[in-house]
């Protein structure tokens, strides 16, 4: 090609690209833009984020508020301000699901991390932290090139509490303790908590803080992005027999809604900070969640929760329109609003609000109280802080948006979160020197579009499982067996065998899809679905040695016939493993990674499915036949119990050491000291009557020893039995974890702080929480270690107690 052609076609390309950036970032729209808009008292950063708030209100008109209370918030031209989108979506990844972002300009695709319950499997605080973190850059990054909002709606922090729900995906799991950690440290990442420790870029926002560009009495509420906890709450049914989440009234015992349903929501708001909360479809208890004014005055009032509170999509037609709970829109507008509820997702209030003020139902300072609210979060944003380019995090742009960093953060949470289920004979991992041909089978084994479950936007470099093993093995094959996850018909299973009959080793991977489970779409069975058991015994038949079984999807599956089906050597749960599932997969298999995720959730046989799923009570109920819920409260059969998951090495707790008794001497109120000096047994005390918890904290130390010849990690899971003093005690709770990473043949120290009104406290039926008295038993693996809680007269006898301490001489078991 001539010179002249070649700088031409040079120009032109650099011209394409610059029409790209421009058509994705062309001079965007922003609040107190100067000349003409930047002079209001809402635009000075040196006013606090409610005085500028409250001056931004008594500027608009009753419409101009009205219209505020949409999603799909509208501009106010005549003070510079631009429309506003609400709804952005970042489960596990910046998703394509919400109008505020799309993938149509300079940015093409975003990080996909493994679907939710996949990285709960990992047990690791510090990873969930990351990943929170590395989705609020990318979220951060597109919002500064205008191709998302600031505020999304994740993370999903509902208990699995059935295992046929369609959004089980979606959670942490089951165990309230994990699912509250999660929130803390998903949405502290996400809104940019300990930005300073991330090591990728500096905090422009402290600078400006130094030179007095904020208000330091505020200063530590600024976020890069909100985050919404949801949805508020007892929602686990999209669809189900005649049960539809739309109208579906979840009936919740006090005991169940504190032991299991709030404390998410309560950590999540109180540790993690969340500046958004989501209220649900259903009711509760009769009363539709968005019009539970106790509920979200609760977390308002109790819990401290600073921020907006947002309804599901078109929640509050739901109220009128499914669940009859008024007769007319008006009055369904004036119940949410009053019970707290600021915006609807929906033009419901846009529609209906001035008719509700007009007939007396609904006051201005009704409407003034919920633009607090939201115009505060968008304060703290820095969305009236001038243009967002030279603001607090500016700098962030496409750059930082499937990064080296954040691809090999997917990579590694896909490692940590796969969970071997079953490995007879050590028959993995495998050897690639000696493995020369391949053969993986199933309808998801080279399927990249369903690798992230649901909410997933485009992911930057995804690969299928078949894909992953290619790097791995001279020859690989791959047949389908069935046309897709449904498998209705058994038309290829003749491919799939004799592909099977040819390789080395076999890799079937089966499971679940989008078909089977997302949202408004729940089970109603167990099983593999249509023919893909039949699938995985022909195939283990025919094959020459026995296969590798691959679980695919979030819900739990009945698999019982291959874990006893000697022809099937291992089975792996890789769930929905994100756009580095491929790669993850395969380097578990072949040893360069040593699986050691856990279960957060129950495998139930197939038999629960005869359960309502409609029943939200969580204990089990022998007299009516009922077995009960999760890990904590479930009396039947498991297929794989929670935190179940196996090694490629062997790991012993060598030591554990904690105190054997806890005197509660001197932690009275004075009413409980008036109560024991006339009652002399004690079977609990109310944790609101011991003047200080803190106090009685101590701490349990582990010594986990890797005896085997390979390094890895393992999860190290504390677990406490309560005496049971009434119906409905848990069978057992987990009150910690910690993932420590062991060499092999070397030990690793860990200390676990314990303290008891939070650990070893247990709900009434009353929903107060109690502290009983009398032996707890501590478990961790196979070691049990008893402490022995007592009150002021069984204590005296301990003479070398510290009076009002716990007993530090230590014991080992």
């Amino acid at each position: 090609m001539p010179l002249q052609l070649k700088s031409l076609f040079f120009i032109l390309q650099l011209l394409a690209l610059l029409i790209s950036i421009s058509s994705s970032d062309p001079n965007p729209q922003f609040p107190c833009q100067p000349p003409h808009f930047n002079s209001y008292p809402f635009c000075n950063t040196s006013l606090s984020i409610t005085d500028r708030a409250q001056s931004l209100i008594s500027l608009l008109t009753l419409e101009e508020k009205i219209h505020q209370l949409s999603n799909n918030a509208s501009g106010i031209p005549r003070l510079g301000i631009p429309p506003y989108e609400w709804w952005s979506e970042s489960l596990h990844g910046v998703a394509s699901n919400g109008p505020g972002v799309n993938f149509n300009g300079y940015v093409k695709a975003a990080t996909s991390f493994p679907q939710v319950l996949v990285t709960a499997a990992s047990f690791n605080r510090t990873l969930w932290f990351k990943i929170g973190l590395a989705i609020g850059i990318e979220a951060k990054a597109m919002y500064n090139v205008g191709q998302a909002g600031l505020t999304f709606w994740a993370p999903n922090i509902n208990i699995f509490r059935d295992p046929r729900w369609g959004r089980g995906q979606e959670t942490p799991g089951e165990d309230p303790m994990v699912v509250s950690a999660y929130a803390i440290q998903f949405v502290k990442g996400f809104q940019g908590g300990s930005w300073r420790g991330s090591g990728e870029l500096i905090d422009r926002f402290e600078r400006k803080r130094a030179l007095g560009g904020y208000n330091d009495d505020e200063s530590g509420d600024r976020l890069m992005n909100s985050a919404c906890c949801k949805h508020f709450i007892a929602y686990d049914l999209e669809k189900w027999k005649n049960f539809s989440r739309y109208s579906f009234n979840a009936v919740v015992t006090k005991q169940d809604m504190e032991d299991t349903y709030e404390p998410p929501f309560r950590s999540c708001i109180q540790q993690g900070k969340a500046s958004c909360l989501m209220c649900s479809y259903n009711a509760v208890n009769g009363v539709p969640a968005c019009a539970q004014g106790d509920l979200l005055q609760k977390a308002r009032n109790e819990w401290g929760f600073k921020g907006y509170i947002t309804s599901d999509c078109d929640a509050v037609a739901t109220v009128q329109e499914y669940q009859n709970y008024t007769r007319k829109a008006d009055d369904a507008v004036a119940l949410v609003l009053k019970a707290g509820m600021d915006i609807n997702c929906g033009s419901y209030l846009v529609r209906h609000t001035r008719t509700t003020i007009e007939e007396g139902k609904l006051q201005d300072k009704d409407i003034d109280r919920a633009l607090l609210n939201l115009f505060s979060v968008q304060l703290r944003l820095g969305l009236f802080d001038g243009d967002p380019r030279k603001g607090q995090f500016g700098e962030l742009g496409p750059q930082n948006i499937c990064t080296t960093e954040h691809k090999m953060l997917a990579l590694e949470a896909a490692r940590q979160g796969i969970v071997l289920l079953k490995n007879e004979k050590k028959f993995l991992p495998l050897n690639r020197n000696v493995v020369s041909s391949i053969a993986i089978i199933g309808p998801m084994a080279n399927n990249i579009s369903n690798m992230g479950g649901d909410y997933t936007g485009f992911p930057c470099d995804p690969k299928s499982f078949y894909e992953g093993l290619l790097g791995y093995v001279e020859k690989a094959s791959y047949a389908s067996g069935c046309s897709d996850v449904p498998c209705d018909s058994d038309a290829g299973f003749n491919d799939a065998i004799l592909s099977a009959k040819k390789a080395d080793f076999v890799v079937v991977v089966a499971g679940l899809d989008l078909s089977q489970e997302t949202e408004d779409h729940d089970r109603v069975s167990l099983l593999l679905p249509g023919k893909q058991m039949a699938l995985v015994s022909s195939v283990a038949a025919a094959s020459k040695r026995p296969i590798i079984l691959v679980l695919t999807g979030g819900g739990p599956l009945d698999v019982s016939f291959a874990e006893g089906d000697r022809n099937v050597a291992s089975i792996l749960w890789a769930g929905y493993p994100g756009e580095a599932g491929g790669k993850a997969l395969a380097e578990v298999l072949f040893g360069d990674f040593n699986p050691g995720g856990r279960l957060p959730m129950t495998w139930y046989p197939e038999s629960f499915t005869k359960i309502a799923m409609n029943d939200m009570n969580m204990r089990a109920n022998p007299f009516r036949g009922y077995p009960g819920r999760t890990y904590r409260f479930y009396t039947g059969n498991r297929v794989y119990g929670f935190g179940q998951g196996l090694s490629y090495t062997k790991f012993t707790y060598k030591h554990l050491s904690a105190p054997r008794t806890l005197s509660l001497s001197g932690s009275f109120t004075g009413t409980l000291t008036e109560k024991i000096l006339h009652q002399r047994e004690l079977d609990y005390i109310h944790v609101d009557e011991l003047t200080s918890c803190d106090s009685l904290s101590f701490y349990v130390h582990i010594f986990v020893a890797n005896v085997g010849d390979m390094d890895g990690s393992h999860v190290v899971m504390l677990f406490s039995r309560a005496p049971k003093i009434f119906e409905g005690t848990p069978e057992k709770q987990l009150i910690a974890f910690d993932r420590v990473h062991t060499s092999s043949y070397g030990s690793t120290e860990t200390s676990i702080l314990v303290n008891p009104c939070d650990h070893l406290s247990i709900v009434d039926k009353h929903g107060k929480r109690i502290l009983p008295l009398g032996e707890h038993l501590l478990t961790l693996g196979d070691l049990e270690h008893s402490v022995s809680i007592m009150e002021v007269h069984d204590a005296e006898q301990y003479e070398d107690q510290e009076v009002g301490k716990v007993n530090q001489s230590t014991s080992s078991s």
